[in-house]
């Protein structure tokens, strides 16, 4: 075979199949056993398959694995998972030497017949690198985008075998989860989570894992909480009311503390709000990661490491602009009320009818996606250079008469809002000149941020701040 020569879905069945060691089990629920079903169709399946099932009924199925609230869901395949891969040693003691075990699994929700749903699942595998070795689990969430049933379940077992062969053959992590959609495109599929580990992969921080899904095209957003741990966006904010921030968070300063915790008091207030369904977001976009098109990938771990400090979750995009945003929450919330928290300047930049010249319905298609959905803008002030407040009650007088009447009509509807209780004590802070004095451990930069953002600053020395050799050696150790 030619190097470099991606093998096709019956190329990677097959070499799995011939190698002996290599055995597991597959259970696939929802769409069929599509991935059992390629290896079964190359030939050598009796070398690979030690069983294959699907518990379609929920008595069976919990019975099987345990009675559980959502059948479609990550906790579900892990139960799945669990399950199967403990029987291979238990019922097969004689292979635990020469055997490389596997288990199998995915759950998964494809189109319906009405076509009213959105086809997607979860997938994983618990796999050995070496006979009677430590296991490692591979967990991914898919999106299936094919407008017809029979299609989805192809792709599906295209993306199964692309993961078992992944995670037997393959070392390199990024290969690993950039293979995923071989013989696929992101028309077809799409990965919004993905996390590897074990103690064969534990050096994997699956939060850079998730900003490669979203920077190599895998997926438009994915995201991971405070601990570190990566989460799939539909299943965790599901009819959620979501509150979310962008920002560069270069350092985390005053401010973006401040507009968190205003924004969130005037969104609990409001009357459709659920106050015990909130959930905050920080979230990155690739622009505002990245540096002359590039994204220092150290620098994202050092701004995703004082978020989870304070924390909060975090939401890395692809959505530059605010309404494609709005527009994927909206369709996760279903509906709940969505409050975003944005400075009065980067309202402006909402109202710039440039910003929308190549789109055909200019800035009334915007605008239509943006606040035509269940959402709410609340703008933290600014200080202007003669250190007077600019707010909404400002904003009208600045906009041309064009676009006065639409400002008008979208306070009417209570759209926008006025953070009117923002610590105007922090509007001086700039952070882009905290950073500089972090750069060059200039003193002072500390009354900028908060205590726990300024402890991890120094001990681990991010963004470059100077550290003596002995905190360098304690940071390492």
């Amino acid at each position: 075979m030619e190097e470099g020569k991606k093998l096709t879905t019956q190329e990677k069945a097959l070499q799995i199949n011939l190698r002996k060691a290599i055995y597991g089990s597959f259970a696939e629920v929802g769409a069929g056993q599509e991935t059992a079903a390629n290896f079964f169709k190359v030939g050598g399946a009796s070398g690979t398959i030690a069983k294959t099932m699907s518990a379609y009924d929920m008595k069976f199925s919990d019975a099987i694995y345990g009675a559980c609230d959502r059948y479609v869901s990550e906790s579900r395949l892990i139960s799945m998972i669990e399950h199967e891969y403990q029987l291979l040693p238990e019922r097969l003691p004689h292979r635990i030497d020469q055997t490389r075990f596997f288990a199998f699994a995915d759950t998964v929700e494809i189109l319906n017949f009405e076509r009213t749903n959105q086809g997607q699942g979860w997938m994983g595998i618990r796999f050995q690198l070496v006979p009677n070795g430590t296991y490692n689990d591979c967990v991914i969430h898919v999106k299936l985008h094919d407008n017809d049933q029979l299609q989805q379940q192809v792709a599906l077992g295209i993306l199964g075998v692309n993961l078992i062969y992944a995670c037997m053959f393959l070392t390199d992590t990024n290969e690993i989860m950039l293979s995923l959609l071989d013989g696929l495109s992101t028309r077809r599929a799409e990965i919004d989570m993905f996390r590897l580990d074990g103690p064969d992969f534990i050096n994997v921080d699956n939060r850079l894992m998730a900003l490669k899904l979203v920077k190599n095209g895998l997926t438009k957003a994915a995201m991971f909480g405070p601990d570190g741990h990566v989460m799939q966006p539909s299943e965790y904010l599901y009819k959620k009311n979501v509150i979310v921030l962008r920002g560069r968070f270069r350092p985390v300063t005053h401010v973006n503390v401040d507009m968190l915790l205003t924004s969130r008091r005037h969104f609990r207030h409001e009357a459709d709000v659920d106050k015990s369904k909130i959930v905050m977001l920080t979230e990155l976009t690739l622009n505002d990661l990245s540096t002359d098109g590039a994204i220092d990938e150290k620098d994202f771990l050092y701004r995703a490491d004082i978020i989870c400090s304070l924390g909060q979750n975090v939401l890395v995009s692809n959505y530059f602009e605010y309404y494609r945003l709005v527009d994927y929450l909206s369709k996760i919330t279903k509906g709940r009320k969505t409050g975003m928290v944005l400075g009065i300047y980067g309202l402006q930049k909402i109202f710039d009818e440039k910003t929308y010249e190549n789109l055909r319905g200019g800035i009334l298609e915007c605008f239509a996606a943006l606040f035509g959905s269940n959402i709410k803008l609340y703008i933290y002030p600014a200080l202007r250079k003669d250190n007077t407040l600019f707010t909404l009650k400002d904003f009208e007088a600045e906009l041309p008469d064009n676009l006065k009447g639409l400002f008008r009509y979208l306070m009417d509807n209570n759209k926008m809002e006025d953070i009117d209780d923002a610590n105007v004590n922090n509007l001086n802070i700039i952070s882009d000149n905290v950073l500089a004095m972090i750069k060059k451990g200039e003193p002072g930069w500390e009354k900028f941020v908060p205590h726990k953002v300024e402890e991890a600053i120094k001990q681990h020395g991010l963004f470059d701040y100077p550290m003596d050799d002995t905190k360098v050696l304690s940071a390492n150790a």
